[in-house]
């Protein structure tokens, strides 16, 4: 009987409520929970913690490093599609013509050294100078409301795109062997 009982006891104990601990989460308040990019139902969204005990200063430089790795990533992306579409007439180097540069990754394996060393130097004086794209110039006047519709519309783009380029990369990778075949990035037929 007694082994009986605490059977039950034991297996109506697992549907019983835990007590409320506190413990720490991602999802906590942070103060950062109102800046840009922000949107409902997440909020702000920091499931790695990132943002945690972190000063002003790093958060905007954090989100500078956003912003930036979403346009290029954006870039990405439209280099994938622009590749499938269209060719630039010419060579990228001497005795090779931009027609024969193969599209997605395997691009990489055929740019000459010395076009490394100038892809490496431009990026590396961009970075050095920090030349984000914040000019005066062509900055339309919008009130603040628009303006920070506008700012996490770019942010949520960026972050799409990035999502975009790394599954553009993993599919490149698999060479088709995930079943979706070599059409969706060599050969897009919509485009044709």
């Amino acid at each position: 009987k007694t082994a009986v009982f605490a059977t039950l006891l034991a297996s109506a104990a697992a549907f019983a409520p835990s007590a409320n601990k506190a413990g720490s989460s991602a999802l906590m308040a942070s103060p950062y929970e109102n800046e840009i990019g922000a949107l409902p139902p997440i909020g702000f969204w920091d499931p790695a913690g990132l943002s945690r005990g972190k000063d002003e200063a790093t958060f905007a430089r954090y989100r500078a490093v956003e912003l930036k790795h979403g346009r290029v990533a954006q870039l990405a992306v439209l280099g994938y599609v622009f590749q499938e579409a269209t060719r630039f007439p010419g060579d990228l180097a001497s005795g090779l013509p931009f027609a024969d540069v193969p599209n997605g990754l395997a691009a990489l394996t055929v740019v000459p050294v010395l076009g490394w060393v100038q892809i490496l130097a431009t990026v590396g004086a961009v970075e050095k100078n920090g030349y984000l794209g914040s000019f005066e110039v062509g900055m339309p006047d919008l009130d603040a409301e628009t303006l920070a519709k506008r700012q996490t519309q770019e942010i949520q783009h960026g972050r799409l795109a990035m999502l975009a380029t790394l599954e553009l990369f993993r599919h490149d990778m698999s060479n088709g062997a995930d079943g979706l075949g070599e059409q969706l990035i060599t050969g897009l037929p919509f485009l044709y």
